[in-house]
């Protein structure tokens, strides 16, 4: 039922586009809902809404300089690739080796995407960051970013946080979850559980392959982005406006490990538009991404919202 004072439009109501927007939205959250799962979705912690618009930003150009380890700053074990965004460890026995990014940062907020395959990350895989003087070789099998105060390092296949020679506990945090097919999948315990919640198994978390490294050099904080959920922050007070390298230190020979910056911010709050973009990318779901086409949008804001997922 229309109001006597109601704009009308060829004999139909006006409806303000984000209304419309919003109706269009609502009715077909209702009916659709993400398959998408994964243990790792129960570990997520709520993001900033500049991280949030960082992640869902298109990445820079695979060939930035800031995807690239150095060729300076690496154990001899390393061999670099033409491109220098790979390294592979050589077959060298008793031997701890890093290497570290060619580019540093000293501010602003920062995404890196790491891949390295579990069957080629050994006892000792570390992924984080450091200072410009962290050791990028040691005799034996140890880690080698966090064995320092100068580097701060996720060990992958134990879950272990290292910094100052010292373990600071497990990453992601172990919580109570959801028993879900995810939970299922990871563990046989999780077979007989109730629909309610229940603990995490002290067994190591398996990382996959890609993994994402945020690194907010204004806030001194270190997380990382598995299955695409943020889990939160894994090293705070990390000393701030100073140089800051992505390192990798590892013992396993054969061992490749690619490098690629994806995007970074500045201190300034996120433009209204890509906050609105983010929110219709949310409630629209990883299932109907491709029915942008569909939402009742101009067509220029229709390009936006593709060009940004």
């Amino acid at each position: 039922m229309y109001a006597p004072d109601s704009p009308r439009t060829n004999g139909k109501q006006f409806i303000p586009m984000g209304l419309s927007l919003s109706t269009w939205l609502h009715r077909r959250t209702q009916k659709h809902s993400s398959s998408y799962s994964s243990v790792f979705c129960s570990l997520a912690v709520p993001t900033s809404s500049r991280l949030k618009v960082i992640l869902k930003s298109s990445p820079v150009p695979p060939g930035d300089s800031r995807s690239r380890w150095s060729s300076v700053h690496c154990s001899p074990h390393f061999l670099l690739s033409a491109s220098k965004d790979e390294v592979t460890r050589l077959p060298v026995e008793l031997s701890s080796d890093g290497v570290r990014a060619e580019k540093w940062v000293k501010d602003g907020l920062h995404v890196w995407e790491v891949r390295w395959k579990p069957k080629h990350r050994g006892s000792h895989a570390v992924l984080g960051v450091s200072r410009q003087n962290c050791p990028l070789q040691a005799s034996g099998y140890n880690v080698l970013v966090g064995a320092d105060s100068q580097s701060w390092g996720w060990e992958l296949q134990s879950n272990q946080l290292w910094h100052d020679r010292q373990s600071r506990g497990t990453y992601p945090e172990k919580r109570r979850i959801c028993c879900t097919k995810a939970a299922e999948n990871f563990s046989s315990q999780f077979s007989q559980c109730s629909p309610s919640t229940l603990e995490v198994p002290d067994a190591p978390f398996p990382i996959p392959e890609r993994i994402v490294m945020v690194l907010d050099a204004d806030a001194g904080t270190l997380g990382f982005v598995v299955d695409n959920h943020f889990l939160g922050v894994a090293f705070k007070n990390l000393p701030r406006g100073v140089e800051l390298f992505p390192a990798v230190s590892s013992v396993r020979g054969g061992a490749c490990i690619r490098l690629r910056y994806l995007n970074g911010a500045t201190r300034n709050p996120p433009a209204l538009m890509a906050l609105c973009g983010l929110l219709i990318h949310h409630h629209l779901g990883l299932q109907r991404q491709n029915q942008v086409d569909k939402l009742p949008l101009p067509p220029a804001l229709q390009c936006y919202l593709l060009s940004s997922h």
